[in-house]
């Protein structure tokens, strides 16, 4: 009779263990950050054009490093339209009053305007400004609409129903034409705001204006998912706690809208860049005799024939810098979305 192959059922305690402990260790959990990270991270497109605004910052922030090695200031004028270097007179507008350039000399890389300034200098100074507006009035933006939507949404009731008439009003005006208004009024008396006082070309006025104007944009949004983030467990379990509704605004739901405003952020700066311009184009922007990108082109558009690279660079570095914010925008969005697919490997 043929002897059957004996089968081993030893239990090996240590090697299930040992098992377990490498099947938790694959099954890790993830935070809802890191997976936004990684899908973030695999988005080549929207990392490209990060590394594209980050350029054109940090060229807009070595502005004073260039205008001390060309020698120039973005505001002095030089009318003679001549310059002396290495011993030679060099002439950087013509008796006509058409500006050289670009490229004639190696420190007036884009010519003169004609006044005789640097253009080069002007271009990056009004990429500081034109940043700064943009940057100052998103904060104000995000801020405003925080507060406005917190409020009203956890409020609700009379608040809710002001709040929101405000935004109506506000929302009920062309939004250029309202920041044109506000900009030429503010641009010849100042904001005189008690003890506070702007001068009317200080470069805080059309970030005010901006800033202000584009909150209902944003407020709407919140207060539309501060209604639906109020009827959570979270927030009837830190009322069921004893705590107060400021407490509550903003230690339970605020924490839940940091990903709507880091996507509307960065749209938002964005969109307040180009209003900046279109407002600066108009007159009604940051006032003369301090650079921006809109002004620039504004500057520029009489002279198309002659110097046409005065209003096509300055539009170029619009298109960058906007178009470089949207796309990364869009790929932070994806990133963020917790419906959004990836590949853990």
């Amino acid at each position: 009779m043929s002897s059957q192959p004996e089968t081993d059922f030893s239990f090996d305690a240590a090697g299930l263990v040992a098992a377990e402990s490498g099947a938790d260790q694959r099954i890790e959990g993830l935070s809802p950050w890191r997976l936004a990270g990684r899908r973030l991270r695999r988005n080549r497109v929207a990392l490209f054009f990060l590394v594209l605004f980050v350029l054109v910052v940090a060229l807009c922030l070595a502005a004073p490093l260039y205008a001390d090695w060309a020698g120039n200031t973005p505001d002095r004028n030089n009318l003679t339209g001549t310059l002396v270097r290495g011993g030679k007179k060099q002439f950087i507008v013509t008796p006509d009053g058409k500006p050289i350039g670009p490229g004639f000399s190696k420190k007036y890389l884009l010519g003169a305007d004609q006044n005789g300034r640097d253009v080069a200098v002007r271009l990056l100074y009004g990429g500081r400004n034109s940043l700064f507006v943009g940057f100052a009035s998103a904060v104000l933006t995000i801020l405003g609409a925080l507060v406005l939507g917190l409020c009203a949404g956890y409020f609700r009731g009379w608040i809710d129903r002001v709040i929101s008439s405000v935004f109506d009003i506000v929302w009920s005006f062309p939004v250029l034409l309202f920041a044109i208004a506000l900009g030429t009024a503010l641009a010849l008396g100042g904001l005189h705001l008690g003890f506070i006082t702007i001068q009317g070309d200080s470069l805080w006025i059309p970030t005010i204006i901006i800033g202000t104007i584009f909150i209902p944009y944003l407020g709407r949004p919140v207060r539309g998912q501060v209604l639906s983030l109020r009827e959570k467990e979270f927030v009837e379990a830190a009322v069921a706690q004893g705590m107060g509704p400021l407490r509550i605004m903003f230690s339970e739901i605020l924490p839940n809208l940091t990903s709507t405003v880091l996507v509307f952020g960065t749209l938002t700066i964005a969109n307040n860049i180009l209003t900046e311009a279109a407002l600066s184009f108009l007159g009604a922007g940051i006032q003369p005799p301090a650079p921006s990108w809109g002004n620039l082109i504004s500057d520029g558009v009489a002279r198309l024939t002659t110097a046409p690279h005065q209003a096509i660079v300055p539009g170029i570095a619009i298109v960058l810098t906007v178009l470089s914010l949207n796309v990364f925008g869009d790929g932070l969005r994806d990133a963020l979305d917790p419906r959004a697919k990836v590949r853990l490997r």
